[in-house]
């Protein structure tokens, strides 16, 4: 049996890795929280704004000055939330998906439509989109959401990064996260054209 008092090799106590991972991955013991796994199959804890309203006051302060809203109007807690940011408070996907009586966008008849088309290729947290909805619908949302939170959480210190943390936010590893590293050239291509 381990001792989580003993100093591995990067000479952190155990004790105090197990906090750090029940503290900074707070959402690493809980059981899956369907408003996470948004309609259209984003991973909704990996994204910049949800850690910026859960995580981060600061990062959330510059992210509203780029897009000139108010602090409180841009926080969002997960597509299914009762608070969202404006851009997913008008999202075409989660109104539809409501209306049909459906969960997630691969369960539609029309699947994949025109607009759903026109949102994953626009930016590059979408590009898994297509990945996602087919294993949600293979292994249903709370195994995919155990699943898809390993792709964005650094190897080095398991804390949960966004596709567009080029680095660990938290210790600097880069890069960040699988998904990072599987597709960062599109995703500094599309930094750099911002």
């Amino acid at each position: 049996m381990r001792n989580f008092m003993q100093t591995d090799d990067t000479g952190i106590h155990h004790s105090a890795r197990m906090k750090f991972a029940m503290g900074k991955g707070k959402n690493q013991f809980r059981e899956p929280d369907k408003k996470y796994a948004a309609v259209c199959g984003l991973y909704c804890e990996a994204c910049s704004w949800f850690i910026a309203t859960t995580e981060d006051p600061e990062r959330l302060k510059r992210l509203a000055v780029q897009r000139n809203w108010a602090v409180e109007e841009s926080k969002c807690y997960g597509c299914r939330s009762e608070k969202r940011l404006p851009y997913c408070g008008e999202c075409r996907m989660f109104a539809c998906a409501a209306e049909r009586g459906i969960n997630f966008c691969n369960e539609c008849e029309a699947y994949p439509c025109n607009d759903l088309k026109q949102f994953q290729s626009a930016m590059p947290h979408r590009i898994e989109l297509w990945a996602n909805l087919e294993r949600v619908k293979s292994v249903g949302y709370k195994q995919w959401l155990k699943e898809i939170k390993g792709n964005y959480t650094c190897p080095q210190c398991q804390t949960l990064n966004s596709t567009y943390d080029l680095k660990c936010r938290n210790c600097g590893e880069e890069p960040s996260c699988n998904y990072v590293a599987n597709h960062r050239e599109k995703i500094e291509q599309y930094l750099k054209n911002r």
